[in-house]
């Protein structure tokens, strides 16, 4: 089963989204000097998940269904 991805998250900023690791933005195991993968969210506003056609989930509706 694949991890929950939250469409709003409270502090996207301390997590990396590259990967399905969500590592901490100081500790990223992705190696290679790779820098933080930003939340959608953050890129494209709250209300990213309408453009991409993603619903949320009907029984965690903070979290996207995949």
């Amino acid at each position: 089963m694949a991890k929950k991805f939250p469409l709003n998250p409270k502090h996207p900023e301390r997590i990396c989204w590259g990967c399905d690791r969500y590592c901490p933005a100081d500790s990223l195991a992705c190696g290679n000097g790779s820098g933080r993968v930003m939340h959608p969210a953050e890129l494209r506003g709250e209300d990213w998940y309408l453009d991409w056609g993603i619903e949320p989930a009907p029984e965690s509706p903070k979290n996207a269904k995949l």
